[in-house]
């Protein structure tokens, strides 16, 4: 019977199978006693127990922060918080949710080959392999600020890809999303759905990610594992995305599963991702082991997932070289993404690389970061009581929102499709004559719908 479940496969990864325990018990030590709060647990995913009193009072958290923010956040344990919560800047990151879609398209020459390649399953091991890149860049603890409703982000020179991202939706909070090359097109509506639990939060990816192939048309879609993110309040917060990636060819019915193994015992298991590609008839054709910090490798294999003599395993991707002890332990790429340089011609104001908080708390001024971050939902708030005694609805600028309603393992989702306007802003843009100089930095970020409100 071919192993259409890598977790409970007997052959090629048992031995990894074998060492997995369960993720809620994994590593971990109580200070119930210790902090008083109970039900809480304090767990260091690198390993080892013996320094728990440590990390339960270490992190970015004042210990009377950490407190006042216990009491406020109790009240929402086993809520949606995706949007009903006011954070503080202190746990923020100098990026916008929609500069952090575009970090997926850093490894984005995978996709190239994929529409390069003959070999269909092949086909899916560079596409999945591309999904898995993004997982390093997702294991930062540092949150990015909610885009506003109507801000944008740009992307260009980067392996001649054009990227747009809009918010085009505030409660529920949506992101939509478009890419395109000679070789691809990539769209993506985004939403999230959250579970609190106290000092850990579940998110639930209720996302639709399609990626189109230009030399044949080949549609793939993507569903991601959830993540939990753990330690949000006590000890030293980390990320684990346990579950299935499911990446399938809609066009030949063929798809590749892979299961991201949950961290167990003194970190055992994590960053680990096993599982096959397999044809439409189920059948495995490939096998597909790696880390998702690391690299990703494949290996033919028979009917019932065992290597192939004679083959071996050959690499798909391997993580680029990250800058040493980054503040906010960002990749090279994450930089470029939050820089000018990657900003096309005549940027829209709505851009997130011009939003005041985000510049500000670049540049280490938290108390800025602050009032800039609270000013911009203030005028956020104005434009949404405005809109409704007006009788206005919110239209995005690049995005139409279709009747097509997507069904995920998490819940139904909305889906918005790129309309094309983008193109024509930005053909324009860039033949523009003009030879005056514009200093792109002291362009005042404005994705407001009212202008007659921002002396308010």
């Amino acid at each position: 019977m071919a192993p259409n479940d890598p977790k409970q496969n007997g052959g090629f990864f048992a031995s990894i199978a074998s060492s997995i325990s369960n993720f809620g018990s994994a590593m971990t030590k109580s200070v119930n006693g210790l902090l008083g709060y109970e039900g809480l647990e304090v767990v260091n995913p690198e390993g080892g127990t013996e320094d728990a009193e440590e990390e339960a009072r270490r992190g970015r958290w004042k210990q009377e922060d950490r407190d006042s923010y216990w009491k406020m956040m109790q009240k929402y344990i086993g809520s949606d918080v995706t949007s009903m919560v006011t954070l503080p800047v202190l746990i923020f990151e100098p990026m916008s949710m929609l500069q952090k879609m575009a970090e997926l398209m850093e490894y984005s020459y995978l996709l190239d080959l994929a529409d390069e390649c003959e070999d269909p399953y092949m086909r899916l091991v560079y596409t999945t392999s591309w999904a898995i890149s993004v997982y390093y860049a997702y294991q930062r603890t540092w949150k990015p600020f909610n885009p506003i409703l109507g801000e944008t982000y740009e992307m260009v020179n980067h392996g001649g890809i054009t990227f747009l991202a809009e918010q085009v939706s505030h409660h529920p909070p949506m992101s939509a999303g478009h890419a395109e090359n000679e070789h691809f097109i990539y769209d993506i509506s985004s939403k999230v759905k959250t579970k609190f639990l106290g000092n850990s939060i579940d998110i639930y990816p209720l996302g639709r990610t399609r990626v189109t192939l230009k030399r044949d048309g080949a549609v793939f879609d993507l569903v991601p594992p959830p993540t939990k993110v753990n330690n949000l309040i006590f000890g030293r917060t980390w990320v684990d995305s346990p579950g299935e990636m499911i990446m399938t060819n809609l066009t030949t019915g063929d798809k590749a599963v892979l299961y991201f193994q949950p961290c167990g015992w003194f970190g055992a298991g994590r960053y680990e991702i096993d599982g096959y590609v397999y044809n439409s008839a189920e059948e495995p054709k490939i096998l597909m082991t790696g880390k998702w910090n690391e690299s990703m490798s494949y290996q033919p294999c028979d009917s019932e997932g065992e290597p192939l003599p004679g083959t071996e395993l050959k690499e798909s991707w391997r993580l680029a070289d990250a800058p040493k002890n980054d503040k906010f332990q960002y990749t090279h790429f994450a930089h470029k993404i939050n820089s000018f340089d990657t900003a096309p011609k005549k940027l829209l104001a709505s851009d997130s690389r011009l939003r005041p908080d985000r510049y500000a708390l670049e540049q280490g001024d938290l108390s800025k970061a602050g009032f800039e971050k609270s000013s911009l939902e203030e005028r956020q708030r104005a434009e949404k009581k405005s809109r409704e005694e007006k009788g206005h609805k919110f239209t995005p600028k690049w995005f139409d929102f279709t009747n097509e309603v997507a069904t995920t393992p998490w819940g139904e989702l909305e889906v918005y499709q790129y309309n094309g306007k983008y193109d024509e802003h930005r053909a324009a843009a860039d033949s523009s004559s003009s030879t005056e100089e514009i200093d792109v930095k002291s362009t005042e970020f404005n994705p407001w719908q009212y202008e007659d409100l921002a002396a308010n």
